[in-house]
């Protein structure tokens, strides 16, 4: 019986078991997904302070100055960004004050070295305003205008990159509740697959799936613990399989050994095994797909062999489940809808993942193209190097014509 996509997805999702949290330092939890709310420990600004180099002043004082009719004022201090002086100010008075630096409470604007004759090098004394300030509270940055003490800055569920973590410690905190990475062993199968670099004989193929399935793990924040290559030999699958639970693998990803072949490992391995099943799933590329939990309670996924199957059952499967352990708000790749700029074939009764470029200098829109003249074809592993995404086509569709508007999932 063949699967749909959403089926296949449905017992993976109910089979995730969320990740435990963990407190980590900033310095630490970059790539980690957020256990909980973050909350500011301060205001952002802490203080009202300046957003320019320049004068602090009393607006009443320089409100009507101009070019021909500059205003004189005595300069009776300097604020640097750093201190904590606050000079009072009395009528006809400024401090020189730098960006960042606190804002005197006499203050009420801020006038630049710009709009001021001799600006920073003649203004230890006295200091001639030119232009008056644009209205009251001008260059200042008001306390707590971003967040005040107790805000949400960070809502559960949201990455830990590079913005989030400076949000956090602008916001105080020096340490966040976030969820360990997955570990993750990947293993490919079959007799044919010989390192990258090596000679080949006749029936051999270079073994790209397991490069490119640790690097799909590491992009999803995830850890790849085990590695290796796996004959087709049942007794050397089952070592593999201890092997990740010894290391304590929360999910074993195979590729290869899945279809209806003679020689079929993995299939041939775990096929009576009661928590795992072999399935058709109703995709192109990736049809066969193994899914199910192992004794020690990791997720199995047994995926095709040929390279764009494994990528494209990665996108649609494993990585939602990964990011789904991990708490993640959101699991799924964003999807935009653009014009196709070529047409090519669909296969009938099959949602199609086709790998394509994307043309974003058109200014009617973008447009998409397949990577490869070969379209979803599972084995034409080079254009994945091209591909920045991949064209979700419908089950009912029987070709795709240019100019028709396509679902791409966008990979980067």
């Amino acid at each position: 019986m063949v699967r749909t996509v959403e089926e296949q997805w449905a017992d993976v999702a109910a089979a995730v078991r969320m990740l435990p949290s963990v407190e980590l330092p900033l310095a630490d939890a970059a790539g980690r997904t957020l256990a909980a709310d973050v909350t500011a420990a301060v205001d952002i600004p802490v203080w009202e302070n300046s957003a320019m180099d320049g004068f602090a002043v009393r607006y009443d004082d320089v409100v009507a100055a101009a070019a021909d009719a500059p205003v004189s004022l005595r300069v009776v201090a300097d604020v640097p960004a750093g201190s904590d002086l606050d000079p009072p100010l009395r009528p006809g008075e400024a401090a020189r004050i730098m960006t960042g630096a606190p804002v005197p409470a006499a203050a009420d604007a801020i006038v630049p070295f710009e709009d001021t004759r001799g600006g920073l090098a003649d203004s230890l004394h006295t200091v001639a305003v030119l232009a008056a300030p644009s209205a009251r509270g001008a260059h200042i940055r008001r306390r707590g205008e971003d967040a005040t003490r107790g805000d949400v800055v960070l809502p559960a569920g949201v990455r830990l990159g590079s913005w989030q973590l400076a949000a956090a410690a602008a916001a105080g905190v020096s340490a966040v509740p976030a969820t360990r990475a997955p570990r993750v062993a990947v293993f490919s199968t079959g007799d044919e697959l010989v390192a990258p670099g090596e000679p080949l004989r006749r029936g051999q193929i270079p073994e790209s799936n397991a490069t490119l399935l640790a690097a799909l793990v590491a992009e999803a924040d995830a850890e790849v613990v085990l590695r290796g290559v796996v004959r087709d030999d049942e007794d050397e699958f089952r070592a593999a399989l201890a092997a990740a639970a010894e290391r304590g693998a929360d999910v074993v990803l195979t590729s290869g050994g899945v279809s209806a072949g003679a020689f079929e490992v993995v299939k041939n391995t775990l096929g009576d095994a009661a928590d795992i099943r072999f399935s058709a799933v109703a995709m192109q590329p990736g049809k066969p797909q193994g899914f199910g939990v192992l004794p020690g309670g990791a997720l199995f996924f047994g995926l095709p062999g040929n390279p764009v199957s494994v990528a494209v059952s990665f996108e649609v499967f494993v990585r939602p489940a990964l990011l789904r352990m991990q708490r993640r708000s959101h699991v799924h790749r964003p999807v935009l809808r653009v014009r196709a700029a070529a047409g090519w074939r669909t296969p009938s009764g099959r949602r199609q993942y086709v790998p394509v470029r994307l043309d974003r200098t058109d200014a009617a829109g973008w447009t998409t193209e397949p990577a490869t003249a070969g379209g979803s074809r599972s084995h034409l592993a080079g254009g994945l190097g091209r591909a920045e995404a991949f064209a979700v086509v419908p089950a009912d569709v029987e070709k795709v014509e240019p100019g028709d508007t396509v679902e791409v999932m966008l990979l980067t």
